[in-house]
């Protein structure tokens, strides 16, 4: 087990005798900072972090250190394969954990996942090794690969984007990140020295490339909403008109689901004196990114405008059950990154080297069952929970958010972090939010608000505590604390 040491029985060997450890051996000693130094009692880590202007100081509550929790891995016993012990033993804890799953599913609500799925008719594919190493359209010498389905997904989100089979390259990643580092990854090598300008209220991802590509990044204010400052964003192009722009737009940001305006953006880079050989967009639509195209009304992602590349998550509304995504850019544009590999065969000018073969299937899978007509349904199912729930919460005197655009419902922090935990809410300072995915029904959501409202009438019965102010995150108007009610 990491974090801890058990000396091997008198029985094993490896290469010989082993040698025992002395008695004063420190077992964290190997272990580099695993976690920050300050634990609470129940494991979990607390760090500083400044909110509401100076004016107020909270705790990041981080979840608890899994060392103190997880699942020793163990050497056989001689004689495991004649008594089954050890198979009873493995198939009783799987067991416990699908109970545990089961339960955890149940309870979830601030993660932008869509649980709602069935892959019963894949399971007979789980006895192979699928890897798509390298380039998704040139076939490696490696034939166990998905690379026929891979490429009929990538089809598919290319005409959902408006771009030519033969003007687009892209890929399937092993999540929303990976798709975030190769798109501003394209825009660097396509100008080596460009500024990363990206909102503040982008993924984290996109900071984390910055660092990783060590790019100059300017961070660009945001509206209430959650929405890039253009004008703001205007003001910083000015600042630095020597240097190409590469420009993170958000389809969506993480905590509040507002949406960039692409329109917008690219007038203001014009207006900056900006020519369209001068700046790369990437467009990061991880969750709302397939969700627009079927949002009536919607601004329109589409490579007819002067974008670079656009990536999605596949295990958020697409629902699948590994973590994946999608990533599209131009043909012309993935050439600086592209190299033969003989090794392999091919080519390759994706960020990992071997990559989840499955996961293609599972998406072509779901994208086959469902077509554009089934996707509409989802999502209109979704907006229409996404504003019974704010309005419900308003109705109850609790301050909440929802964008024009967004299934992500922002409200007032719950006190309690055991009610966080269980119900899995991401917060950011004073809010909390619920994202509502295909599989979030209202009779969960009045379950949800129920339980909330029961624990709100004890956090507040006193009247030491106060129900947060949120004004700041999301205008006084959507702020119902006492001041702004």
């Amino acid at each position: 087990m990491v974090g801890s040491v058990h000396t091997l029985n008198e029985d094993s060997r490896i290469n010989g005798a082993v040698e025992p450890l002395p008695e004063d051996f420190d077992a964290t000693a190997l272990i580099m900072d695993p976690v920050p130094s300050s634990l609470v009692d129940n494991g979990s880590v607390n760090e500083e972090v400044q909110i509401n202007k100076g004016k107020e100081k909270r705790l990041i509550v981080l979840g608890r250190n899994i060392h103190t929790m997880c699942l020793e891995v163990t050497e056989p016993d001689a004689d495991d394969d004649v008594t089954g012990d050890r198979e009873a033993y493995m198939a009783g804890v799987l067991a416990r954990y699908k109970r545990a799953l089961t339960e955890r599913t149940k309870h979830h609500l601030g993660y932008p996942y869509n649980l709602d799925f069935d892959y019963g008719a894949l399971s007979q594919l789980q006895h192979f090794s699928i890897n798509n190493l390298g380039d998704p359209f040139i076939e490696s010498n490696y034939g166990v690969h998905s690379r026929q389905f891979e490429v009929g997904v990538l089809d598919w989100f290319a005409r959902l984007w408006e771009l030519e089979k033969n003007e687009y390259w892209g890929y399937i990643t092993n999540c929303g990140t990976e798709g975030n580092l190769h798109g501003i990854l394209v825009g660097r090598e396509v100008f080596p020295h460009g500024i990363l300008y990206a909102s503040r209220e982008s993924h984290y991802s996109v900071f984390k490339a910055a660092r990783m590509y060590r790019m100059e990044c300017v961070k660009v204010d945001t509206l209430w909403s959650g929405e890039i400052d253009c004008d703001d964003f205007k003001d910083k192009l000015l600042q630095n008109q020597d240097k190409p722009a590469i420009v993170n737009v958000n389809i969506g940001t993480t905590v509040k689901g507002a949406v960039d305006d692409l329109d917008m953006v690219i007038k203001k880079l014009e207006e900056a004196g900006f020519s369209q050989d001068r700046f790369y967009i990437h467009c990061d639509g991880a969750l709302f990114g397939l969700m627009m195209p079927f949002v009536k009304r919607a601004p329109k992602v589409t490579f007819k405008k002067p974008i670079g590349s656009v990536s999605v998550s596949g295990h958020k509304f697409v629902g699948c059950p590994m973590p994946c995504g999608v990533q599209i850019t131009r043909l012309n544009y993935v050439n600086a990154l592209s190299r033969d590999v003989e090794y392999l065969a091919s080519r390759d000018a994706t960020i990992m080297g071997s990559r989840n073969g499955h996961a293609p299937i599972f998406l072509w899978y779901t994208l086959n069952r469902k077509g554009y007509r089934g996707f509409q349904k989802e999502v209109q199912k979704c907006l229409r929970n996404a504003h019974y729930f704010k309005d419900r919460l308003v109705e109850a005197g609790i301050g909440a958010m929802l964008n024009e655009l967004s299934s992500t419902v922002v409200f007032e922090r719950p006190h309690d972090e055991e009610f966080v935990r269980k119900w899995q809410l991401a917060c950011k300072g004073n809010i909390a939010h619920v994202v509502v995915m295909p599989n979030i029904t209202i009779e969960k959501l009045n379950d949800f608000l129920n339980e909330l409202l029961e624990k709100r009438a004890t956090w507040f019965q006193d009247g030491k505590d106060q129900p947060y102010c949120i004004s700041s995150d999301v205008g006084e108007k959507n702020c119902l604390c006492a001041l702004h009610k």
